[in-house]
């Protein structure tokens, strides 16, 4: 759950809203877990391979929730 959480804190630091706000949500205790998922993959699929330090997390998010 720690890992989960660290990956969270990193796609709100992002400041990308797709994935932020979601992570914000979940963090705050208040996420729809659909609504996330289906954040995280978007995210994925807009920028998963662009090479920045986000890519591998959205797969890793995916497997942990």
């Amino acid at each position: 759950m720690e890992e989960l959480k660290s990956i969270m804190e990193k796609f709100v630091a992002s400041g990308w809203d797709l994935i932020s706000i979601p992570a914000q949500q979940w963090l705050d205790g208040q996420a729809d877990k659909d609504t996330l998922v289906s954040a995280i993959r978007q995210a994925d699929e807009e920028c998963g391979s662009c090479g920045c330090d986000l890519d591998p997390l959205y797969k890793r998010a995916l497997e942990l929730i």
